[in-house]
């Protein structure tokens, strides 16, 4: 896909980014890392790749405003457009040494994602969409959500609640009733790219609560583009207001939905 000049700043980025991210994973035993809440770490990796972004994507925006996960929010000299940016989704992989972590850049102009890029710098898949222009994998290849509509043969993924997080005997729950009902759950750990994967058809739908507008803008566009249906875990809540997601491609939405709704 040929992108705007906005969408060719943020894949330039996020592959500066991925770069310094993949030598310091290299090296990810000798990382200095300190504690930033119960199970939640923040490493030197981490802000290093989020002073990458801000440079680069501040550099070429000067005028935008910033919300990123280690860095805070600015509000820029244009009101209507603001870069959102979580340079190390997927954390605790990363220093753990789990191939599976994303660098995750949205743009939002009037409170719309408008472009969105997921790269996993590991595997270099680089996910990327734009409103209204569909949604792609590296150079060439569209992406389309799976096109599986019995819920038995579908692969769901979502997060396991950790730490003093107040939604794991809600997430319980969800496992309890979906689990029957599915071919299997995968519990990944890095939200972008399973919002990616479903766009990819990889999964066929993914649920999560207690999420932060980083960690879920870029993956959110990614899959409307690609055809998915979100919303919000109940019914009418606007996901990225609430931090409580759910998406699945059309064909399975309905009883996925009917099913994590059942109280």
């Amino acid at each position: 896909m040929q992108g705007s000049a906005n969408l060719n700043i943020m894949i330039k980025a996020a592959r500066k980014a991925g770069r310094s991210l993949v030598k310091d994973f290299r090296e990810v035993e000798n990382l200095q890392v300190s504690m930033k809440g119960a199970g939640d770490f923040v490493s030197r990796a981490d802000i290093a790749a989020e002073n990458i972004l801000k440079e680069e994507l501040l550099g070429a925006r000067p005028t935008y405003g910033w919300l990123a996960e280690e860095g805070g929010s600015q509000d820029g000299a244009d009101p209507t457009r603001r870069w959102i940016v979580d340079p190390l989704d997927g954390t605790t992989n990363f220093l753990h040494g789990l191939p599976h972590w994303g660098v995750s850049i949205a743009l939002e102009h009037k409170g719309q994602i408008v472009s969105a890029v997921v790269y996993d710098p590991a595997k270099d898949e680089m996910f990327y969409a734009e409103k209204g222009s569909g949604a792609w994998l590296n150079d060439s290849r569209r992406l389309r959500v799976s096109g599986r509509s019995r819920m038995i043969e579908a692969i769901f993924a979502t997060g396991i609640p950790f730490a003093a997080k107040n939604t794991l005997p809600a997430t319980l729950k969800d496992l309890a009733k979906l689990m029957p009902e599915c071919a299997g759950v995968r519990r990944w750990g890095a939200a972008s790219l399973d919002l990616a994967y479903v766009a990819a058809g990889r999964f066929d739908g993914y649920w999560e609560r207690e999420l932060k507008l980083w960690d879920i803008a870029a993956g959110y566009l990614i899959a409307l583009e690609a055809g998915a249906l979100v919303d919000g875990v109940r019914a009418g809540q606007e996901p990225l207001e609430s931090g409580a997601l759910l998406c699945a491609n059309n064909a399975i939405f309905d009883g996925f939905a009917k099913i994590i709704r059942e109280v």
